[in-house]
């Protein structure tokens, strides 16, 4: 007994010192940083957080005018397009309301972005090496539907950390001067939904939430990856020098991945919105803004809202607000890919998931 506590200590020791030796390695420029070591763990997060910070602020007006499209009271219209949208928003409420829930907004997409960049690395590393395991053959590669099962993933892990700030984010959103009743930010609303309404009103939507990530989060990874790959093997039209891709055409490949992902699952977002505002006092004023037509949001589920919201505003308003949305998406998702490599690159990190 002993001796293999002995030999315990010298495994862990060796390990520790293998450890130091690698990162001072790294750091030196001669290897790239492990994996596993925790140095590099916080790098990759830091730069999920970079990118999903920089990418949201980006287009913060646009993500303000989708949400206020996607809960307006189909009686009280006033958001009727995207330009029209942002001028009423800059002209009644200025400058303050096109970035109005920013900063709710970035300090739940920070640690999400993070979190889903990190989970899809370690997901995609996961499945990889399973996969190689399964066809026995160590050269394999991610096929599109193994790397849209790892984006999937990631989404879910990420999305169900951060989904009461997302909440409470939409609601800080649609607020106006004019409402009757103000969140005066993230941490007073998250109180007053828990006193008010419960620790089960933070998680209002998860459920579409759910289901739409799996679509919108894995085809943007799956698409973003596969291009990728395609282009620098195929190489067209000579777009790419020394094995790698420009960053424009790594903003390219992010837009095409943000159009196929948020179209798919856009019906989703909007339902999942919807069923966050239930059970909040003021929803009906804030939503009309003025009081008039106060429409009782009552949804007992997932299924009703479908069936209510398209049973009383027709199909079509299952997409109210795509047009700004995928104005935002397509920028906000490849700045957020390319930010994100950019930093790792700087931090030196390994980025390449399939090799």
């Amino acid at each position: 007994m002993a001796s293999e506590n002995v030999k315990t200590g010298e495994s862990a020791v060796t390990t520790i010192v293998n450890f130091a030796e690698e990162a001072k390695l790294a750091r030196e420029g001669v290897v790239k940083a492990p994996s596993y070591a925790l140095g590099t763990i916080c790098k990759s997060l830091f730069a999920g957080g970079v990118a999903g910070g920089v990418s949201r602020t980006a287009v913060a007006p646009l993500e303000r005018l989708k949400i206020l499209l996607q809960v307006q009271n189909p009686h009280n219209i006033k958001y009727n397009g995207t330009i029209q949208g942002l001028k009423y928003i800059w002209r009644t409420e200025g400058l303050r309301g096109l970035f109005k829930g920013n900063g709710t907004n970035c300090a739940r997409i920070v640690p999400n972005s993070a979190v889903k960049f990190f989970s899809y690395e370690q997901a995609s590393k996961g499945i990889l090496y399973l996969y190689q395991q399964q066809t026995g053959n160590e050269d394999a590669q991610l096929s599109p539907l193994l790397r849209l099962g790892a984006g999937a993933c990631a989404g879910i892990i990420a999305m169900s950390a951060t989904y009461p700030m997302d909440m409470v984010r939409g609601r800080i959103t649609v607020q106006t001067e004019a409402s009757p009743y103000q969140y005066r930010g993230m941490f007073h609303a998250l109180s007053t939904v828990l006193r008010e309404e419960g620790p089960r009103a933070l998680y209002k939507g998860w459920l579409p939430s759910v289901i739409g990530v799996i679509p919108y989060v894995g085809l943007n990874f799956a698409v973003y990856e596969s291009l990728k790959d395609w282009l620098i093997k195929s190489n067209p039209f000579g777009l790419v020098e020394n094995s790698e891709l420009s960053v424009t055409t790594r903003l390219a490949c992010g837009a095409a991945a943000g159009t196929v992902g948020q179209t798919v699952a856009y019906p989703l977002d909007v339902i999942r919105r919807r069923m966050q505002m239930v059970g909040w006092n003021n929803a009906a004023s804030v939503l009309t803004a003025d009081g008039r037509n106060k429409v009782p949001l009552e949804y007992t589920g997932m299924i009703d809202a479908f069936r209510k919201t398209v049973q009383h505003e027709g199909f079509g308003a299952l997409y109210k607000g795509l047009v700004p949305n995928s104005v935002k998406v397509v920028p906000s998702i490849a700045i957020a890919f390319v930010t994100y490599e950019v930093v790792k690159d700087v931090l030196g990190v390994e980025i390449r998931i399939s090799d």
